[in-house]
C-alpha cells in the first residue's frame, strides 16, 4: 500500500466481489474520502461518478458481467457529485481469457491537464485562424469585386487590385510556410540539408533581397578569413531574413549586421543583427522565441523568432538576446563550424 501512496494517480483495487481492497491516498484525495471509509464497500458506491447523462459508470462499463473477452476499459470522462471531471481507465484480471474477473484495478486521474491542454489547441486554432483571415479577406474582397464591376474600372485600378491580391497571396503563402515549419519544429520532424555555406555571402545575398522589396539599403559587416560552416543554406537564409524583418518591423529599423568570429574560444561564426527599438526587456527575452509571442503594435505571425531558435537548434548552434550599445535589441546567432557542438547556455563571451 505504501508503494500505491507514491503514484500521482489514484488507485483503486476491488476483489471478485467487486469490494474495495486498495485505495491510495490520491484516489481518496480525487473522491473526497478517506481510504479507511472505502475499503470494504462495494466498488460502486466508493466511485459515485456519472456521465453528462446521469448514467452511472458502474451500471454502463459493467466491468464484472459484461463482454467477457475484454481485459481493458478505456478512458471515459466521468463526473463526481461536485461536477468534477475524472478520467477512468481499468485493467480486468482473469485467471484465463474468458474467465471470470477476480481482480478489478482502477486508475483514476484528473481531467485538469486534458483541459488545458485543449484550451491551448482552441487557442493555437484561433490564432491561426485570425492570421489567416485578414489576408484571406483582401483576396475574396478584391477578387469579388472584379468579377462583379469589371467595367466600372480603369486598367490602372485593375492593375491596382490586381497587385494587392498578389501581395495578399504571398502574405498566406508565408503564413503557411511558417505554421507549416513550426509544426516540423514541433515535432522535431525539421529536414536540414547540410554542405559547407559561405556565410557572409548568403547573409549579403539575403540583405539584396530585403533591400530589393523594402527600399532600405542594407549592408552587412563581414569580418576576413571567416571558416565555412556546415549548414543548410536554406534554413539558415531562413533565420537571417527572420531577425532584419523583425528589426525593420518591431526594432524601429536595422542599426548594425556583422558576422564575425565568436569572441570566446568557440569554432564557427556569429550572426549579429542590431536594431534601433527600445530593445527587449530581460524580463520577457525567456518568451521571445514562443510560438506565437508578440510585442508592440506592428503585426505579424509571431512565429519569427520561434522558427529562428527552431532552426539554430537544429543546427547545434545558440540564439541569445543582448542590449545594443545604441539601446535596440541585439540577437546574436552562434553557428558551429562543423558537425553540431555541445551548446553552451552562457553567451556573455559572444
Amino acid at each position: 500500500m505504501a508503494l500505491l501512496d507514491k503514484l500521482p494517480d489514484g488507485v483503486i483495487v476491488a476483489g471478485p466481489d467487486a469490494i474495495v481492497a486498495q485505495l491510495n491516498q490520491s484516489a481518496a484525495c480525487m473522491l473526497d474520502t478517506a481510504p479507511d471509509a472505502a475499503v470494504g464497500r462495494h466498488v460502486r458506491d466508493v466511485l459515485p461518478l456519472d456521465d453528462l447523462q446521469g448514467h452511472h459508470w458502474f451500471d454502463s462499463l459493467r466491468p464484472y458481467d459484461g463482454f467477457a473477452a475484454r481485459t481493458r476499459l478505456c478512458e471515459q470522462s466521468w463526473y463526481t457529485p461536485a461536477g468534477v471531471e475524472l478520467l477512468i481507465t481499468a485493467q480486468l484480471v482473469r485467471d484465463s481469457p474468458r474467465g471470470p474477473v477476480n481482480e478489478l484495478v482502477l486508475c483514476v486521474r484528473s481531467a485538469h491537464a486534458r483541459a488545458r491542454r485543449d484550451r491551448d489547441r482552441s487557442d493555437l486554432v484561433a490564432t491561426v485562424a485570425h492570421e489567416l483571415r485578414s489576408p484571406l479577406t483582401g483576396v475574396k474582397g478584391f477578387t469579388s469585386t472584379l468579377l462583379t464591376k469589371w467595367d466600372r474600372f480603369s486598367d490602372e485600378q485593375r492593375q491596382l487590385m490586381l497587385e494587392t491580391v498578389d501581395s495578399d497571396a504571398d502574405r498566406l503563402s508565408r503564413l503557411i510556410t511558417e505554421l507549416l515549419d513550426a509544426a516540423r519544429i514541433d515535432s522535431g520532424r525539421l529536414t536540414l540539408r547540410a554542405a559547407p555555406v559561405d556565410f557572409g555571402a548568403l547573409v549579403q545575398r539575403v540583405l539584396d533581397n530585403i533591400s530589393a522589396g523594402s527600399g532600405h539599403a542594407l549592408q552587412a559587416r563581414v569580418a576576413d578569413d571567416l571558416p565555412k560552416v556546415w549548414a543548410d543554406s536554406d534554413r539558415m537564409a531562413q533565420v537571417v531574413t527572420n531577425l532584419v524583418e523583425n528589426a525593420l518591423r518591431h526594432g524601429h529599423g536595422v542599426d548594425h549586421v556583422e558576422v564575425r568570429r565568436p569572441y570566446d574560444d568557440r569554432d564557427g561564426l556569429v550572426l549579429e543583427v542590431r536594431d534601433r527599438g527600445p530593445g527587449v526587456p530581460a524580463d520577457v527575452r525567456s518568451r521571445v522565441f514562443t510560438r506565437f509571442w508578440k510585442s508592440g503594435e506592428r503585426g505579424g505571425s509571431g512565429l519569427g523568432l520561434f522558427i529562428v531558435k527552431g532552426i539554430v537548434d537544429s543546427h547545434g548552434g545558440a540564439v541569445a538576446i543582448g542590449d545594443a550599445d545604441t539601446g535596440g535589441a541585439r540577437f546574436m546567432v552562434w553557428v558551429p563550424e562543423n558537425e553540431p557542438a555541445v551548446l553552451r547556455e552562457d553567451s556573455s563571451g559572444w
